[in-house]
């Protein structure tokens, strides 16, 4: 079967993809960038278009012999006004998708029951009736609070349960939610293909549990086995509680902000039979947070939505931007020799950031990712997915990962956080003089006069972070 799957370097369709590979489709992945995909993405039966569904010009060039396309894309990350960006992409998919074989349309969407509904949810639903105006079937697939390892809402309940004993929360933490194992929503997504019988359809897709947002925190405890207390308090407007949710998880502000929103709105699943006729074994809130601390601990997290783009609004164009500007820059340049330990030195380099840290002077790492918190950057609390592996495209702590080749010896990461500038920093091996050595260099691109001071003021703190960061990664042993 030939499957176009969009946003393919989203957190859903990471999940996907893999299944529907493994069940023997040919996979046509739509992406913003095509390099960032396919480093990570490389298979016989593995087709990449680069396309940005915003500008209708870049869908020429898809494939039109389909058969099933999965429709994965979403702006509640974005800054502005993110549903006309989301209705904007949903008309330009139509104009394609009528040019094509299509048989049917599966989008993923959210539960939208309630009379009052968060902007958020008007948008999916918005952009399901755009869909639904297509020439090829639409089955929609209508979820809540998706609970995996690497999923949005996950890691900021993990976020709030495991860094605070005692929670002052919101009075939406008594909001109603029935959430569903990202395991169940693939399961969902597999089952309806090319099924007839759920063309024009939609369906509320849930796990077996309906809890309170408090309830979700404090079982997430118990699985954790930590004792949490959590008081509501009716005082925390809408914007309070976004900043605190913003400064307390790894999340930026405007996801915060649209997350609150739709915190208000109870999500619960209208009963349908689709899981009996799909022979689908609904999973517990509980079992469902088990499966995914297994996965974590395996290392096996497949996808995170911290290193979505839209994480940190940071344009996908960026991984275009491969060599670092020279001229009207500042540089700080450290040269040390690897000797005999290479292998451990591009280990060392591959495992920075994250729970490993920066291997020097980590206090003031954190007290920089604090600073870029309250300047609404994206701060140090993304850390890293993978503790070992890292990709081209990647999110680690508040740097972007541009290039990690380590054929070429070469990690090159772009500055996320909030600077009067652009900021770079790079680790190579190379030789020099017959001899392998570390060439670590930070690049600073000022904007005016302000750029020029930030510069200086960081200057006397670069002197020893940096000669101590280069040292270390010579000499570190896990």
């Amino acid at each position: 079967m030939e499957i176009l799957v969009t946003g393919a370097n989203g957190y859903i369709a990471q999940r996907l993809i893999p299944v529907l590979l493994e069940a023997g489709h040919s996979i046509h992945a739509v992406v913003r960038n095509a390099a960032r995909f396919a480093e990570a993405n490389a298979h016989d039966r593995m087709h990449i278009y680069e396309a940005d569904l915003l500008q209708p010009e870049s869908l020429s060039h898809l494939p039109k012999p389909i058969d099933v396309a999965f429709y994965l894309v979403h702006s509640m990350s974005a800054n502005g006004d993110f549903s006309q960006s989301e209705s904007a992409a949903a008309k330009h998919f139509v104009d394609y998708i009528n040019q094509t074989a299509c048989q049917q349309i599966i989008y993923l969407s959210g539960i939208v029951n309630e009379t009052q509904l968060s902007t958020h949810l008007e948008s999916r639903l918005r952009v399901e009736k755009i869909l639904g105006s297509s020439l090829v079937p639409l089955t929609t697939l209508r979820a809540g609070i998706i609970v995996g390892s690497g999923s949005a809402s996950f890691e900021i309940i993990r976020d709030l349960v495991e860094k605070l004993p005692v929670m002052i929360a919101p009075k939406w933490l008594n909001t109603l939610c029935q959430p569903i194992a990202i395991r169940n929503v693939i399961h969902f997504l597999c089952g309806v293909m090319l099924q007839p019988a759920y063309y024009h359809q939609h369906f509320d897709i849930a796990g077996p549990d309906v809890l309170t947002y408090k309830q979700m925190l404090l079982q997430f405890a118990a699985v954790r086995k930590l004792r949490r207390s959590i008081i509501t308090v009716p005082i925390m407007t809408p914007r309070l509680s976004s900043y605190w949710l913003y400064f307390v998880t790894a999340t930026s502000y405007p996801l915060a902000k649209n997350l609150v929103d739709s915190m208000k709105v109870n999500v619960i699943a209208s009963p349908n039979k689709l899981a009996e006729e799909l022979q689908i074994e609904l999973i517990p809130y509980t079992t469902a947070v088990t499966m995914a601390f297994q996965r974590i601990e395996q290392h096996m997290v497949i996808s995170s939505w911290i290193d979505s783009f839209s994480a940190s609004n940071t344009s996908p164009q960026l991984m275009m931007q491969v060599e670092v500007p020279r001229h009207g820059c500042f540089n700080d340049i450290k040269w040390r020799k690897v000797g005999n330990n290479e292998t451990q030195v591009l280990d060392n380099i591959w495992s920075i950031g994250g729970k490993r840290g920066w291997y020097y002077g980590n206090f003031l790492w954190r007290i920089r990712g604090f600073m870029d918190k309250l300047a609404g950057g994206v701060g140090l609390r993304r850390g890293r997915t993978h503790p070992s592996d890292i990709n081209a495209g990647d999110a680690l702590d508040f740097w972007r990962v541009l290039i990690a080749d380590k054929q070429e010896k070469r990690l090159l990461l772009f500055a996320e956080m909030k600077l009067p500038g652009e900021a770079w920093l790079e680790f190579k091996l190379m030789k020099k003089n017959n001899q392998l050595y570390l060439r670590q260099t930070a690049t600073f691109r000022p904007k005016g006069v302000w750029g020029r001071l930030y510069w200086y003021s960081v200057l006397p703190f670069h002197v020893f972070i940096f000669n101590g960061m280069a040292s270390n990664l010579i000499s570190y042993k896990p």
